[in-house]
């Protein structure tokens, strides 16, 4: 059997953690309005213990699980599509470990131009409920490529995995299929953002813009995937990204000052 390809979606949150009444918007937008699939089974991060009725969905157990965990977790019948709501610690300094809201999806619907139209749209409105500042949609695959990276340990035997940038505090770990900037991204780029050519530029409501290399996510990793990648890095600014060449940081972060949870 062909392994599954996921297209990961990941909407970052700000400081802070999302209310019970806030978390239940977000289930609203996405089980019932859109439903980006059919919910089965829930639990909190990162299981899925619980079972759900799908034509009847208990929102009260889930706030529940959300309440207890700190974190929510939904998943279809299969791993084909899940959601979690994971925010970052009560007690975490800012921007030391971000919490985010992410989707799992399988690749194959992104095949679809109807379904790549809803999903910029009802992305956008998640992170307008949120206050989100980036979210960005690429294969697993790519996504773990520019933001994992091997490093010799310390005592000099093997090697061990971290992270090209912590967070989005820190810059941008490269561009991926979808790009949604927020207002902090926005204002660091200006008008290098707002001269990006149209056929991969589009604003958004409420300040957000998406940035779009390619047209769909399987092009992440080929010849002209990187090359049109490398084109709109040079254009906005290499500084605000992380140069896999030379593994540097960026030297160009957000200002974040300004950001605040949406808590009640």
């Amino acid at each position: 059997m062909a392994r599954l390809r996921y297209l990961t979606t990941d909407i970052e949150l700000p400081p802070g953690r999302p209310s019970s009444t806030v978390v239940q918007e977000i289930l609203r937008l996405v089980l019932v309005k859109h439903r980006w699939f059919v919910p089965e089974r829930y639990g909190g991060t990162p299981s899925f213990d619980e079972q759900l009725d799908p034509d009847r969905i208990d929102h009260g157990a889930l706030l529940a699980t959300y309440e207890e965990h700190r974190s929510l977790c939904i998943a279809a019948r299969t791993d084909s599509d899940f959601i979690c709501i994971s925010p970052a610690r009560i007690d975490s300094p800012p921007y030391l470990y971000n919490g985010r809201i992410v989707w799992e999806s399988s690749a194959r619907r992104a095949s679809k131009p109807a379904w790549r139209a809803a999903h910029a749209e009802q992305v956008a409105e998640v992170m307008r409920l949120v206050s989100s500042p980036l979210a960005v949609a690429a294969l697993g695959e790519d996504r773990e490529r520019k933001t994992r990276l091997l490093v010799p340990s310390d005592d000099g035997l093997g090697s061990i995995e971290t992270f090209t940038v912590l967070n989005y505090s820190e810059g941008l770990p490269g561009l991926f299929w979808r790009n949604f900037f927020g207002p902090p991204f926005v204002r660091m780029f200006g008008e290098r953002l707002a001269s990006l050519p149209e056929d991969c530029r589009r604003p958004l409501a409420e300040g957000l813009v998406l940035v779009q290399p390619y047209e769909v996510p399987t092009e992440a990793g080929t010849e002209h995937g990187d090359a049109r990648e490398r084109e709109l890095i040079e254009h906005l600014g290499p500084e605000c990204f992380y140069d896999h060449a030379h593994q540097t940081p960026p030297t160009r972060r957000p200002v974040l000052d300004s950001l605040s949870a949406v808590i009640h």
